[in-house]
């Protein structure tokens, strides 16, 4: 019979064995738009080619067992929310959009009112769009991104916004983080605004190398997040997880692949890569009693 398959849908065929049928996508991407804030009009894109790529890669992820997957694209760089409901609603997928900015590129990506007002203005944006929505969907979490550590100014006043946005709308926090001198200083923060620490992800937690401070964070109260998960890492990702299952602190562990990428400006996008590798060869690596926790429990407790 293994002969009658090819080895895609085999693996497949295995990864459904060992994979929750409730699971969660914490950090993955459909489109990204890297022209810069100020150049992000619309007609810059094709939403139904966009549509015609992404689709397929969502349905293979649907079938095995992906319930929700959060969609970590910021405004003014490529978030579509119609676009994700149109998915969302074509696949049978819970889609996720967010609301926030993005200051990691060096600050790139962020529209000049950023630089101009207060935490507490911006932190009113975010809320608003909470409350109201964005074309109709409502942001499901907060995204923003800052440089690496000592965090400047602008970077500062992003993680404020975002702390006080937090405290008002429950909502939790995933900020792109540049290295673990700034994932710590994002703690502080949230610490010295009051802000639940069990509201903040540390993405990208699987580029800082000294799990000492993976471990600092974590015991701290928020959640480290390795995404990234691809071929190339997938000893480091295991490395990652087993050290934190082995100080008991599994339970404030996020995974993901920050996959797929539809790249506005690319002919077809450029190379989308899709969802199913954490499936097909990253979840069969794991302790089975890992899975779970892993794929289903803590991100509905980080993210509700």
């Amino acid at each position: 019979m293994l002969a009658e398959l090819t080895r895609r849908e085999w693996l497949l065929g295995c990864a459904s064995a060992v994979t929750p049928q409730s699971s969660i996508l914490v950090h993955e991407h459909v489109m990204v738009d890297f022209a810069g804030a100020g150049k992000i009009v619309p007609g810059r894109y094709d939403s139904d080619e966009v549509f015609r790529v992404a689709r397929p890669k969502l349905d293979e992820i649907k079938r095995l067992g992906c319930r929700r997957m959060l969609e970590c694209t910021p405004n003014f760089l490529g978030r579509d929310a119609r676009l994700m409901a149109r998915l969302s609603d074509s696949v049978g997928l819970d889609i996720w959009i967010n609301t926030g900015l993005y200051g990691a590129g060096n600050h790139n990506y962020l529209p000049p009112f950023a630089r101009e007002e207060s935490p507490e203005k911006l932190a009113r944006r975010w809320i608003a769009e909470a409350n109201q929505g964005v074309d109709g969907i409502k942001p499901r979490f907060i995204k923003i991104g800052v440089n690496k550590g000592p965090l400047g100014p602008l970077d500062q006043k992003l993680v404020w916004a975002a702390a006080l946005a937090s405290i008002e709308t429950g909502l939790t926090v995933a900020s792109h983080t540049g290295d673990g001198r700034a994932a710590w200083e994002q703690v502080e923060i949230f610490g010295e605004r009051k802000a639940a620490l069990d509201k903040f992800v540390w993405v990208h937690a699987q580029s800082e190398k000294d799990h000492g401070i993976h471990e600092r964070v974590a015991k701290a109260g928020a959640w480290v997040e390795f995404d990234g998960i691809g071929p190339k890492t997938v000893d480091w990702h295991h490395e990652c997880v087993t050290f934190m299952a082995g100080r008991k602190l599994l339970s404030k562990t996020l995974i993901s692949q920050d996959s797929g990428w539809y790249r506005v400006g690319e002919p077809g996008g450029g190379n989308y890569r899709g969802y199913a590798f954490i499936y097909t060869d990253f979840l069969p690596r794991l302790d089975p009693a890992w899975v779970r926790p892993l794929m289903e429990a803590n991100p509905v407790r980080a993210f509700g």
